[in-house]
């Protein structure tokens, strides 16, 4: 009733268009024939004694267990990546070595309404994280040392300067007012004064020059005040009224630098010590309702975000996957016992290699981690390949001990030859020095070791104590894959003509594929961490992309400086003798003027804070003082005037509500920083001048070592997102100090090592593989045979990543190199398929065509999954496995029976010539 595929050479002797031996049961001798021997040893074994097989199986599961439960680690040092003996590395090793302090920072960004709010949180930031000595080891707010306070005029601009004093100058009568009674009260009293005695005057007075006018102050008033009447916070920027600037940067940001304490062997280095900057910012109530802004970023916190997203995206990956494997074998396998025995093998291979890692290496890193994955898609492929011959021969009509026995005969060898190829695409890593991708490629390369000796040991059993029942209604053709495969047999020529015609069509997209260096590119762009460096990189001082010069001496230092920035690429050189301001002989004299007019003034003892009475009655007067200065003309004053405002003062005033607690939040939000930014002037009047000692220690120690070193800090005067520039920039800048580092020169040489890495895995890989398909299948048209689709699926891919706009990355271009471990095996089930029937038509009937498609299938559902990540490194990783594996599945399926059909192995004569002598 059922047709039988033979599992043995048909009588007679050889034939002599025939190869030496029959693949279908290969000499002893043969290599093909000691492998397929092996493979039926272990299978016969496993089901005559399946006891004591999963005795042993649930042993070193528990060992396993026990191992990886006491003694695996992770570490999350992305520094150990890549060979320490590097150039480029050694160079860096020195280069932290003189300033340790640089490495694994955190920057705390601080943003609020005004100056005044945000020095005020800085100061309680820095507070609290100075007091947590176990998570941090430093935290410097640069902008709000005591030395810029005091010098930090010097650092101006000559022009700034002398407008800054023009303005305090004019400014001196309505200064010396507030700050002997910074309320309403002495508003009301400085407005009476400057608008009673010449306030136009004082007020249009400077026009053009920068000089002080009463207009835009009153114009700012008159908005707070109107903020406050319909109960929104605002609150009142003197130092931008007063025309102040800040030397470091904006004066409504800061940066405070962390020096956070990590924890490499946890999955999270820098989670303490973030949740700790958290609680600091909660309980001092540092939000945006309070008027602040924290966010925090540096290289600690976007590893910190990275790792966290990688590892959502997986949980989900997890999910997903768990779910399209089970339900893709619940299709492809057909048996509830095929499904549970394929799952428990799996599960067993994983954990024993995931103990092989434990003993083997210790502590996994950031890429060695992803060694599960990679299991369980090729292992589950064994478990089809196996499961579906061994159902193949049930369903035939065999007992279940000559079912496994025909599994074994007839997978054994092509299951060898898959798992070697594959572990030496993996092992072909062990040389290059990409350390991180060298240790997933040894746990990966021995995993797949496991998992065959896994599926030939632990799956008979299994299906020895629960064997899968026979159908009844089977039907030899095997729909799932057979129509797919017999197509392109029926019609080789024009599939073939479509398939070359792709393949050079596919040579254009394929050479304008690009890899992208910039490892800020696999970031998720919507994380705080990264989305905060996005926002502060065009800030003075601030740039990810800057070079790092280490100089033996500050005398090299200079001559370097010189050098540098004489470069056309480079924007500045920020350096220990940078730091010294420029002209302060002339800026000297202007402060000393400044401070002959304004310092008798700020001098005086502020009046005490007046009270509810005073304040109503105060804020009356304003009100009055105003109205008068706008005039009772029924035209509007042109805007900007000083009329305009002080109508528009007046109007918010009579808005106000008749309420006390709103009067007092208005003193408070009109007053609010005006004190601290005259204590600011007041302690800059007291500038003496600046050398490079006077640099404060926590500034002078980020680019002076105790040694005496000097860093150079290079910034680029392009964008560096861009490749080209980037390249540039890296090249201009090494033609002077050769030594160079920072984060464009590891980027650029990262990369080239990564790829130069996976290029030799590549070679090396390739050329193990031809090597050992040749000498198991002893023919050189089968070894053509099982890496054309290869060839075709490296090509496709290429294409469809240019056509699709995906880069490859550091993430993602571990495609490449596992294309030819991974890619051979759909080939090596098909052509050894046809070998062992001795002709394409059985071949491509049988459940092998479906064993490919599912376990493609299969794979797909583990590696496509985490395209659903957030991380977009993780996620075009995934993007790229899938397309790489659907189209390989179609060159096996789709181009790998036309050229059997064209042109097939010699052994496929077999089958005829026997049938010949037969009759």
């Amino acid at each position: 009733m059922f047709k039988t595929p033979s599992s043995t050479p048909p009588s007679g002797p050889t034939p002599q268009r025939g190869a030496a031996y029959d693949p279908a049961n290969p000499p002893k001798g043969s290599l093909e024939g000691l492998v397929t021997g092996f493979a039926k040893a272990l299978v016969g074994g496993s089901r005559r004694r399946p006891g004591l097989v999963l005795l042993m199986g649930l042993l070193l599961m528990a060992l396993s267990g026990w191992a990886i439960a006491t003694r695996l680690g992770i570490s999350t040092d992305t520094n150990a990546m890549l060979s320490p003996d590097l150039p480029f590395e050694r160079n860096h090793a020195r280069f932290l070595e003189a300033f340790p302090e640089l490495g694994g920072d955190l920057i705390v960004v601080v943003d609020g309404q005004t100056p005044a709010l945000v020095a005020r949180a800085s100061d309680r930031l820095v507070t609290g994280l100075r007091a947590q000595k176990a998570l941090f080891e430093n935290a410097i707010d640069i902008a709000g040392l005591p030395f810029f306070r005091r010098e930090g005029l010097l650092y101006l601009p000559e022009k700034e300067l002398e407008r800054l004093s023009v303005t305090l100058t004019r400014a001196q009568p309505f200064i010396a007012g507030l700050w002997a009674d910074p309320s309403l009260r002495g508003l009301a009293n400085v407005m009476e004064l400057a608008l009673g005695h010449g306030g136009e005057a004082l007020a249009q007075a400077g026009e053009g020059n920068g000089a002080f006018t009463l207009a835009p102050v009153l114009d700012a008033m008159a908005e707070v005040t109107a903020a406050t009447a319909r109960g929104e916070s605002a609150r009142m920027a003197w130092s931008s009224v007063l025309g102040a600037s800040q030397a470091t940067g904006r004066p409504t940001r800061r940066f405070i630098l962390v020096k956070p304490i990590l924890d490499h062997a946890s999955l999270a280095p820098a989670a303490k010590a973030i949740s700790a900057i958290r609680e600091i910012i909660e309980a001092g109530n540092l939000t945006p309702a309070h008027g602040v802004t924290v966010r925090i970023t540096g290289s600690a916190a976007l590893a910190q975000e990275e790792l966290t997203s990688v590892r959502t995206g997986m949980d989900l990956a997890g999910i997903v996957t768990l779910t399209l494997v089970s339900v893709l074998l619940a299709i492809g396998l057909g048996s509830g016992r095929l499904i549970v025995g394929t799952f428990c093998t799996l599960v067993a291979g994983l954990l024993v290699t995931a103990g092989f890692a434990t003993l083997a290496v210790g502590t996994l890193n950031l890429i060695s981690v992803a060694f599960a994955v990679l299991f369980i898609g090729l292992s589950v492929d064994f478990g089809i390949h196996f499961g579906l011959r061994y159902r193949e021969g049930r369903d035939n009509g065999l007992e279940n001990d000559q079912a496994l026995d025909q599994a074994a005969q007839g997978v054994g060898a092509p299951l060898f030859l898959a798992a070697l190829c594959a572990a030496i695409s993996f092992l072909a890593f062990l040389p290059t020095d990409y350390l991180g991708l060298a240790q997933l490629g040894l746990i990966s390369g021995v995993g797949m070791f496991i998992a065959f000796l896994a599926n030939l040991t632990l799956l008979p059993a299994l299906l020895t104590v629960l064997p899968a029942k026979a159908r009844t209604t089977f039907r030899h053709r095997d729909r799932a894959g057979s129509s797919l495969a017999q197509f392109p047999r029926r019609h080789p020529r024009g599939v073939l003509l479509v398939a070359a015609l792709l393949a050079l069509a596919a040579l254009v997209p394929a050479s304008a594929t690009r890899f992208d260096f910039d490892p800020l590119n696999l970031r998720d762009p919507h994380g705080e961490a990264m989305a905060t460096l996005l926002d502060v990189m065009g800030d003075p001082g601030i740039d990810p992309y800057s070079i790092d010069v280490l100089a033996p001496n500050l005398k090299e230092a200079a001559r370097l400086t010189t050098a540098l920035e004489a470069l056309p690429e480079v924007k500045g050189v920020a350096s220990l003798p940078a730091l010294v301001p420029e002209d302060q002989d002339d800026k000297l004299l202007l402060i000393e003027d400044l401070a002959f007019v304004l310092g008798p003034s700020l001098s005086l003892k502020p009046l005490p804070p007046p009270s509810s009475a005073e304040l109503s009655a105060a804020r009356d007067r304003l009100a009055r003082t105003l109205a008068l200065a706008a005039g009772s003309s029924d035209k509007p004053a042109p805007p900007g005037t000083l009329a305009d405002a002080a109508g528009r003062f007046a109007a918010a005033l009579a808005s106000m509500p008749a309420d006390t607690a709103l009067l007092d939040a208005l003193d408070a939000r009109l007053m609010d920083g005006l004190t601290d930014q005259l204590a600011l002037f007041r302690d800059g009047l007291n500038a003496t001048g600046v050398t490079e000692d006077d640099i404060p220690p926590a500034l002078r120690s980020r680019y002076l070592s105790e040694s005496g070193a000097a860093r150079l800090e290079v910034f680029p005067r392009a964008d560096l997102r861009n490749q080209a520039a980037l390249e540039a920039f890296v090249a201009a800048v090494r033609k002077v100090a050769p030594e160079a580092t920072g984060a464009p020169v590891l980027i650029l040489e990262a990369g080239k090592t990564v790829m130069g890495a996976f290029l030799q895995a590549g070679v090396i890989g390739l050329a193990l593989v031809i090597a050992l398909l040749y000498l198991v299948l002893r023919s050189v048209r089968v070894v053509v045979l099982v890496l054309a689709p290869v060839a075709l699926t490296g090509l496709f891919t290429l294409a469809g990543s240019a056509l699709i706009g995906q880069a490859f990355n550091f993430a993602n271009v571990i495609v490449l190199p596992l294309l030819v471990g991974l890619g051979v095996s759909g080939g090596i089930h098909v052509v050894g398929r046809e070998r062992q029937e001795h002709d394409a038509v059985e071949a491509l009937d049988s459940s092998t065509p479906r064993a490919v498609v599912f376990s493609a299938l299969t794979t797909i559902g583990s590696f496509g999954s985490i395209a659903l990540s957030s991380h977009p490194g993780t996620a075009s990783m995934g993007v790229l496995l899938t397309l790489s594996i659907f189209l390989g599945l179609l060159c096996t399926l789709g181009i790998l029976p036309a050229l059997l059909a064209y042109w097939p192995t010699r052994y496929a004569f077999l089958k005829a010539d026997s049938k010949a002598e037969r009759s």
